[in-house]
């Protein structure tokens, strides 16, 4: 069925990034099926690329309706097609996939403690001139005393094609228990690349030398200056739901990428 939505399917919440081309997508699919709030949504639909979806589960964390993205930006990996005929359809075939995000405490100079969420990867870069030194504990236990680097990020499954990817971090299937922490310009140990890690674990970066050394810590868009120390664990209590296409799916793009 196309047009008005069904009975199956009515509570439509658009949302599109401030482009023209999302801007005039989220107008005509507006007017062909309707617009409600999120709060009394079945379903969000979002418009743009990969950057506006996260923004978009960011700020759908209270909600409980999935989240169908469609491509009207550049980088479209958790994006479908956009198409504006057969959308109750397409909506109604879909498949879901459910991630949690990785919570992150951040601990700065002055004391000073700060938290935010990351779907795609928490990473620690350099904020100067020098290479950052890092120490690196699992569950309590220092794995690494020093890593000399630009930088650090544990990623998600689904963060694992993004950032990590251009890293050399692995890509890792989107039903895997674990998280990639993967190195960013290793100075020391040279050979080092990084490690696959439970994603039950408790994941700790400490800032050596943190005045001299200065590092940033970022989830996904939301940076902090002036780092000293950085814990991370899987936030289990949030899930977020994505809906793509049949045989689209976050599976399967995860592993056609590895052959691409």
């Amino acid at each position: 069925m196309d047009g008005k939505p069904n009975d199956m399917l009515q509570r439509i919440a658009f949302t599109a990034n401030p482009t023209k081309v999302a801007q005039g997508g989220l107008a005509t699919l507006v007017k062909r099926y309707g617009q409600c709030e999120y709060n009394e949504a079945e379903v969000i639909v979002a418009l743009g690329g990969d950057g506006f979806m996260l923004q978009t589960l960011h700020a759908t964390n209270e909600f409980k309706a999935p989240v169908y993205g469609m491509n009207r930006g550049t980088v479209g990996f958790l994006m479908n097609l956009y198409q504006e005929n057969g959308l109750i359809n397409r909506l109604r075939d879909a498949e879901e996939t459910r991630i949690h995000p990785l919570s992150m405490t951040v601990t700065c100079n002055d004391g000073t403690k700060l938290n935010a969420l990351a779907i795609n990867e928490v990473s620690l870069l350099r904020a100067g001139p020098q290479a950052a030194k890092l120490r690196i504990s699992v569950d309590g236990r220092v794995r690494m005393d020093e890593l000399v680097c630009d930088g650090a990020l544990l990623a998600t499954p689904a963060g694992s094609t993004a950032y990590n990817y251009s890293a050399h971090g692995p890509i890792l299937p989107i039903g895997a228990d674990v998280f990639a922490l993967t190195a960013l310009n290793a100075f020391r140990p040279r050979r080092w690349r990084g490690a696959l890690l439970p994603q039950k674990a408790h994941v700790r970066f400490e800032v050596l030398n943190p005045e001299k050394r200065m590092v940033r810590a970022d989830a996904d868009s939301s940076s902090f200056e002036d780092v000293r120390c950085v814990d991370i664990i899987s936030e289990r209590s949030i899930t977020h739901r994505l809906l793509f296409d049949p045989g689209h799916g976050l599976e399967e793009r995860l592993i056609s990428e590895q052959f691409f």
